[in-house]
């Protein structure tokens, strides 16, 4: 079975109703795009939780964790900014959080990543930029 991503409806249901989003990968380098597109993502009221190993303290003052596992409030989306090779154990720490949505960010494609999504109820989204995906689908929206 191929791949396929929700529809941009579903998209921006998803962007609509998502509360925290995990960003995995997120750095604390303010020229990266991981810091870029997780900042825009604040700036539109969503709220941002860090997820990166190598640092301590905070990213766009939100408390950087090193792993999914430590966030200790529910997750919907978590955002992925990690080379394909990595992203199946991503998917799978984000299935034992009871993460809603795995969102593998522009350029990122891993067919055992969304699988691994779907074995678990969530829903895969990949080779999308959510900054992007936010603009189009969100556009007069008011998110719930």
């Amino acid at each position: 079975m191929s791949f396929e991503n929700p529809s941009r409806e579903q998209i921006g249901d998803i962007l609509a109703s998502a509360g925290n989003i995990a960003v995995v990968g997120l750095s604390d380098k303010t020229d990266r795009t991981s810091y870029m597109v997780a900042g825009a993502m604040q700036s539109r009221g969503y709220r941002i939780i860090p997820v990166n190993p190598l640092v301590d303290g905070e990213i766009l003052g939100e408390k950087c964790y090193h792993t999914l596992a430590e966030i200790p409030e529910p997750v919907d989306i978590v955002n992925v900014f990690r080379r394909s090779e990595y992203c199946a154990k991503v998917a799978q720490e984000a299935a034992e959080i009871g993460a809603r949505v795995l969102w593998l960010q522009q350029g990122i494609i891993s067919k055992e990543a969304a699988e691994i999504a779907a074995e678990h109820g969530m829903t895969a989204i990949m080779d999308r930029c959510i900054k992007v995906e936010e603009a189009i689908t969100m556009h007069g929206r008011n998110r719930t």
